[in-house]
């Protein structure tokens, strides 16, 4: 793993707290889980580092917030009722205006099947539940910042 994943963990380490995320400052996130608790450390641990976060309890209400709030990245549980993860990222991939916008999968299935269906449906990347603080900054920086986006992460 290079550069800017390895950037973050030394902010991270270095117990810069709430700056751990400086360059996140406004950073649009869309955090889609049927879990409250899920939805809620996602969003206390992205707003400390400076990103907007707009939670949504399904993939339907998912979809509406997406189109609402246009934004930088997107975080989609895998395993949720009525429009599960999967579904939903294949429309928001399928949308003109978010084909570009990354979709984060967060699941407690960490297959080598569950990856590659993120992938058919065009997920950016797969974070495993629980996700640490540290994995959430690393991913929207590695997607959403102009540093992270010209790394090679070999994905």
């Amino acid at each position: 793993m290079g550069g800017i994943r390895a950037q973050a963990r030394v902010w991270i380490n270095q117990g810069r707290g709430d700056n751990v995320g400086e360059g996140l400052a406004g950073i649009r996130v869309v955090l889609i889980d049927d879990s409250n608790t899920i939805r809620r450390s996602g969003e206390i641990f992205l707003s400390q580092a400076g990103c907007k976060v707009v939670l949504a309890e399904d993939g339907f209400d998912g979809l509406s917030k997406v189109v609402d709030n246009k934004p930088d990245i997107i975080f989609v549980d895998v395993m949720m009722p009525r429009l599960d993860g999967y579904q939903t990222c294949a429309l928001i991939k399928n949308h003109a205006e978010f084909k570009d916008t990354p979709v984060v999968m967060l699941t407690s299935k960490d297959s080598l099947f569950d990856r590659a269906r993120g992938k058919l449906v065009g997920a950016d990347e797969y974070l495993t539940k629980p996700f640490s603080k540290k994995s959430l900054i690393e991913a929207v920086t590695m997607h959403t910042t102009k540093q992270g986006r010209g790394m090679d992460y070999g994905n």
